[in-house]
């Protein structure tokens, strides 16, 4: 068994802007992988944005969120990149990256005014964003007749298991991730269904995206 079941990411962009005495605060939230993407990403949104005071960013990278880095990128020190680094912690969130882009409005806001802008920036953006869940798997395919074929949906479907991929062809294949520790049951049970007319492959176990929704 692996010693983390799941952990969470961002699975699509996610933008939003606040405002907060005239300062314009706009938050881009990115799945990245890996530090490189990351700073890809931070060059794009700098080269775009090129015009703003300032471009502060937060990221977290790994399994365990064991890649870090943050930037106030001019602001007072602890008052931007800090905060937003603290708000992907704070969602559980790691191979996320979020830029916050501040337009000076001419009034200064103070350390605390800033600390609350960029947070509340950065709970916008991931807001906005498509939260998914990585689950430690095994990678199942299951091989039937098409007689067979509503018996799978209808036991897949009583049991939350999500059909990943499907190949109709001479006979029909599905493509399924399960829990590791729910892999006996869900084979016994589908073997069962069908009354032994199923064959059923073990594949690569790792981590998959839940395609369940989440909290």
């Amino acid at each position: 068994m692996n010693d983390k079941e799941f952990y969470k990411i961002v699975t699509s962009q996610g933008s939003s802007e606040i405002v907060e005495k005239k300062s314009r605060f706009i938050a881009n939230v990115f799945p990245v992988e890996n530090q490189q993407q990351a700073e890809e990403k931070i060059a794009e949104i700098t080269k775009k944005y090129w015009d703003a005071r300032h471009n502060c960013y937060a990221y977290v990278i790994g399994i365990n969120g064991e890649n870090t880095r943050c930037s106030d990128n001019g602001e007072p020190s602890g008052t931007a990149g800090k905060p937003i680094l603290e708000v992907i912690n704070g969602s559980g969130l790691t191979n996320t990256l979020v830029i916050v882009t501040r337009y000076f409005g001419g009034v200064l806001l103070g350390t605390g005014g800033l600390v609350r802008a960029y947070t509340q920036a950065a709970q916008a953006g991931i807001a906005d964003a498509e939260v998914g869940q990585m689950v430690y798997s095994q990678l199942l395919t299951l091989e039937v007749a098409y007689n067979m074929v509503n018996n799978v949906q209808y036991y897949l479907g009583q049991n939350n298991v999500s059909i990943a991929d499907s190949r109709y062809e001479a006979n029909v294949q599905f493509d399924i991730c399960v829990k590791e520790a729910e892999v006996k049951r869900i084979v016994e049970g589908l073997i069962q269904k069908c009354e032994g007319q199923i064959k059923i492959f073990e594949r690569d176990k790792g981590y998959y995206l839940d395609v369940q929704e989440i909290d």
